[in-house]
């Protein structure tokens, strides 16, 4: 398995050297270049590992480690020329896993990242029974974040994994949108009014690569349903 790396770093220097030297050793980076699309890009690639800069523009480390840590337990390690005591406690505070200060070392950062990718994914880490969530043919393992239907498979995103986790547990009930904002953010009232609908119109477009046309059916005025059309 290729491990991915999302490296949030401003300083491009820094970041090329970065993915060039982590990438020989097998894993595929990502660099983060437009900072108001952080998260975006953490759900599009999807990452098993995140290196996080402290002074970065707009919002610090500090924050993005919170955001990431409200939908992710993957490992994230700080790389920061703040070298303070209280820096290392806020990063670990926030959620971080641990703290690289600069200049470093590449030998260090690669033993680091071997080091936490084994307790996350390796011999190290915790077993946990992998769940399923399952409507006849229609099967989605949040383990692994992969929808499965008639033996076609299609890996999605964390957060659109549990929407439809959400989803297909209540069907065929009527699952409410405040209900799903709830699972997905801490505070409704920072959420803008059509984020929910375009993950849900996301979650339609990967079911109907697997050939579920209009799988989530919009109920106006109470939520989302699992529309069984198979």
């Amino acid at each position: 398995m290729k491990y991915k790396i999302y490296i949030v770093e401003d300083d491009l220097s820094i970041s090329n050297l970065l993915q060039e030297y982590i990438g020989k050793y097998g894993f595929e980076v990502r660099v983060v270049v437009n900072f108001h699309r952080v998260m975006i890009g953490f759900n599009e690639f999807n990452p098993d590992l995140v290196l996080l800069d402290v002074n970065l523009p707009e919002f610090d480390g500090f924050y993005w480690c919170k955001k990431i840590r409200q939908q992710s337990k993957i490992p994230i390690i700080f790389i920061s020329a703040r070298d303070s005591g209280m820096d290392q406690v806020m990063a670990l505070e926030s959620g971080a896993d641990d703290y690289i200060t600069k200049p470093f070392y590449f030998d260090v950062v690669i033993a680091k990242i071997k080091s936490h990718i084994r307790r996350a994914f390796g011999d190290y880490a915790p077993k946990v029974e992998e769940r399923i969530f399952e409507v006849d043919s229609l099967k989605f393992y949040p383990e692994r974040s992969e929808i499965e239907f008639n033996g076609e498979k299609l890996i999605i995103t964390k957060r659109e994994g549990v929407l439809l986790a959400c989803i297909m547990e209540k069907y065929p009930k009527i699952v409410s949108r405040d209900f799903l904002l709830e699972k997905i953010w801490d505070d409704i009232e920072f959420v803008e009014e059509n984020t929910l609908s375009v993950n849900i119109s996301r979650i339609r477009k990967r079911l109907q690569v697997l050939g579920i046309n209009m799988g989530i059916e919009t109920i106006r005025g109470a939520g989302y349903r699992l529309n069984k059309t198979w």
